[in-house]
């Protein structure tokens, strides 16, 4: 029976990776991390009875240690040893920001299948990953469509990669993007999701970071890696073969499939998810990118093309900005500001270190709160 470690089992994905496994009894749970969540974490130990788990909280381990009778990790150091454990076979890696590269190099470096659904990890270390190529499975939605859809072809046949992006809460938005609230930006169109990614979502930098990760995962060069507006988010990705035709992965809007994909493969297994309806769909849209309102999505594109330091910068600054804007620090155009700011003062130096990508972490990090800090 496989078994599955989860690095971040209270998120969005975390939950919805143990709703397939509900589903899917051929697995079992070996390990449970989360953040803060104390609440649900002990349900789902309850639950599903992992060998081990971890919360960043010192009081809150020690209390579900003692209730469950099993080590409950409060360092984040210890994750480590969770996913590199011999009872783990597969590691779900859905924890948000740069704190998942540390993990996923390390269940790799241990041979196990990585699951991942933390696009950072491969913004900030995709050289260091993608030597681990055949050991990692895309969650993404538009990186599992693409996988489906690349699986088995000749490299030489494909010419470009379409990724679709819904637009975000802002597409068709009238007023200034300078005076949304906090309120506005989480209220995603399609997506019930975290507070950080669903910012990324309105900026458009989540469509920027999922476009560095798939010039890793597929080995394309970013001039043909191509985002198109689909508001619909029926089709997931697309293919353009060298003829000019396009392949299309179409399905239902929900991310149980990419997961139960990521699990589960080389093999297709029956989902719950209801399958798609086209005549229910109706017709479908697509647009082009609007760049001057999304400028989030221009960044990652020349900081992936730059490479070395100005990904790592791209996406700790972009951190930063995003939690100071749900802080109600700055204001919702100003998280690109900054990001542009803080990326330009970083060289392109190739194939930093692990080391040395933490150290550009920081930096960045401290540079950009020391413009916010600025502005007042």
């Amino acid at each position: 029976m496989p078994s599955v470690v989860i690095l971040g089992s209270t998120g969005s994905i975390g939950t919805q990776t143990l709703d397939v496994l509900r589903q899917q009894r051929d697995f079992s749970v070996v390990g449970l991390s989360a953040g803060s969540n104390y609440s649900l974490l002990r349900k789902q130990i309850a639950e599903f009875r992992p060998k081990f788990a971890a919360i960043n909280h010192a009081e809150h381990a020690k209390a579900l240690s003692e209730e469950f009778s099993i080590p409950v990790y409060s360092d984040p150091e210890f994750l480590g040893e969770m996913v590199t454990d011999p009872a783990a076979d597969r590691i779900v890696v859905s924890v948000v920001g740069a704190v998942g590269l540390q993990p996923t190099l390390l269940a790799l470096e241990a041979g196990k299948r990585v699951a991942l659904a933390n696009k950072e990890t491969l913004v900030a270390g995709g050289h260091l990953v993608m030597k681990y190529r055949d050991q990692i499975i895309p969650i993404d939605s538009e990186h599992s469509a693409l996988w489906n859809l690349i699986e088995g072809r000749k490299r030489a046949d494909l010419s470009k990669l379409v990724l679709t992006a819904s637009g975000g809460p802002f597409r068709t938005y009238q007023g200034s993007l300078g005076e949304v609230s906090v309120e506005q930006a989480l209220k995603h169109p399609r997506w019930n999701m975290g507070g950080k990614i669903s910012i990324d979502s309105a900026t458009l930098m989540n469509k920027g970071l999922e476009v560095i990760e798939a010039h890793w995962l597929f080995d394309f060069p970013y001039s043909q890696i191509d985002v198109v507006v689909h508001p619909e988010s029926i089709v997931h990705s697309l293919v353009q073969l060298k003829d000019g035709t396009l392949l299309a992965h179409l399905g239902t809007t929900d991310m149980r499939l990419p997961i139960q994909y990521a699990l589960t493969f080389p093999e297709i297994w029956p989902s719950q998810v209801e399958p798609l309806d086209l005549v229910k769909t109706g017709s479908l849209s697509f647009e082009a990118v609007d760049w001057e309102r999304f400028p989030s999505l221009k960044l990652a594109y020349e900081a992936g093309e730059a490479g070395g330091e100005k990904p790592i910068a791209l996406n700790a600054a972009n951190e930063e900005a995003v939690a100071a804007f749900l802080q109600g620090r700055i204001m919702f155009t100003e998280i690109p500001e900054i990001v542009g700011l803080v990326v330009e003062t970083f060289p392109d130096k190739s194939f930093p270190t692990l080391e040395q990508i933490l150290a550009v972490d920081q930096e960045a990090r401290v540079r950009a709160r020391a413009l916010m800090d600025k502005r007042g």
